[in-house]
């Protein structure tokens, strides 16, 4: 009987210290260690997340194995988030997954963060969800990312579109921001457009050709939109900021499904996914359904804890990654693009 395929995958990109274990394919463990200290920043500040990645990651890790009931000594490989990120982030988990792999002589598995979250859809854990067939069209939305990625299977991908300025999540952030909403602003816009009015205020719909992206419009247009309504009355965002949150929330859903119809329409695919720390939001996971719907095709988004990041997607990514024997060398380096 063959030994079981079990991988450690280590994320650290940003400001979430995150390890999990896979055995054959099927999530063991998913531990995630967020970093509290960017809240009074109003961001994340680079070098306080290296920092607190080189506080988290051996309890992180050892935790994950003992939840998986894993020693390290049955690992098959590590894998670990290569980028793109934060440079200094990254080198943390790089350099531990480095040491890790040398040290137990298995090998090393370097992923890219944006296909592990379209990976994200085949992480099995137990529950039974369905998984996009191949092909299918995959909106990939983050803080730092915006992209439409055609998914021909697990380890081929091409990005068809992606943002030409800010990606969304940073626009829901930024706006937060003049809302007077701490960070991570996106989830609070999304609880507060609760009950309002989601075309209240018009937002510019950016003008940008192809399957390309902008959210740096939105994002001054809702900034003039607040210093515009403070100067007529001090209490304009107490008074508007049900309806300031739900229509800036309308115009970034609005700018992404429109480019995922224009992109699924002419690829012709049968079959929309989305992922990502913003494909949580509750107004994007319900407009994108509906657009599925009407349009006749399949729609896929993980669970909002798949959808963050995690170190489950980055050992999935591993998995295909090891089987199809694609690994690295103990010289290997982040990348931060």
């Amino acid at each position: 009987m063959p030994s079981p395929l079990i991988v450690l995958g280590i994320e650290s990109s940003c400001d979430e210290t995150a390890a999990a274990v896979l055995v054959d394919g099927r999530t063991r463990s998913n531990v995630v260690a967020g970093q509290e200290v960017h809240a009074q920043w109003g961001g994340v500040v680079p070098e306080l997340a290296s920092r607190a990645h080189q506080e988290h990651i051996v309890p992180v890790v050892d935790t994950a194995l003992r939840q998986a009931g894993v020693a390290r000594q049955d690992l098959s490989a590590v894998a670990f988030t290569q980028g793109p990120g934060l440079i200094g982030a990254l080198l943390v988990g790089t350099c531990f997954a480095r040491s890790l792999a040398q040290g137990l002589g298995i090998p090393l598995l370097g992923v890219d963060h944006m296909q592990a979250h379209v990976l994200a859809h085949f992480i099995r854990d137990g529950e039974d969800r369905p998984i996009p067939p191949f092909p299918f069209l995959n909106l990939t939305v983050s803080g730092g990312h915006t992209l439409l990625v055609l998914v021909s299977g697990p380890l081929e991908m091409k990005v068809i579109g992606t943002t030409v300025d800010d990606a969304a999540g940073e626009a829901f952030d930024k706006a937060a921001k003049v809302l007077g909403l701490p960070y991570p602003g996106g989830p609070l816009i999304d609880r507060n457009a609760i009950g309002g009015d989601p075309r209240r205020f018009k937002l510019p719909m950016p003008q940008v050709p192809g399957t390309d992206f902008s959210f740096s419009g939105i994002k001054t247009a809702f900034n003039l939109l607040v210093q515009r309504g403070l100067r007529d009355d001090p209490a304009f965002i107490q008074k508007e900021h049900a309806h300031l949150c739900a229509s800036l929330q309308q115009s970034i859903v609005d700018v992404l499904l429109r480019k995922v119809q224009k992109a699924a329409r002419s690829l012709g695919v049968r079959s929309i996914a989305m992922s990502g720390g913003v494909s949580a939001n509750s107004a994007l996971r319900a407009q994108f359904a509906a657009l599925a719907e009407r349009e006749g095709w399949g729609a896929y988004v993980p669970p909002p804890a798949y959808c963050t990041d995690n170190g489950a997607m980055v050992a999935m990514a591993g998995h295909y990654l090891l089987k199809a024997g694609r690994t690295v060398g103990l010289d290997a380096i982040p990348h931060t693009r």
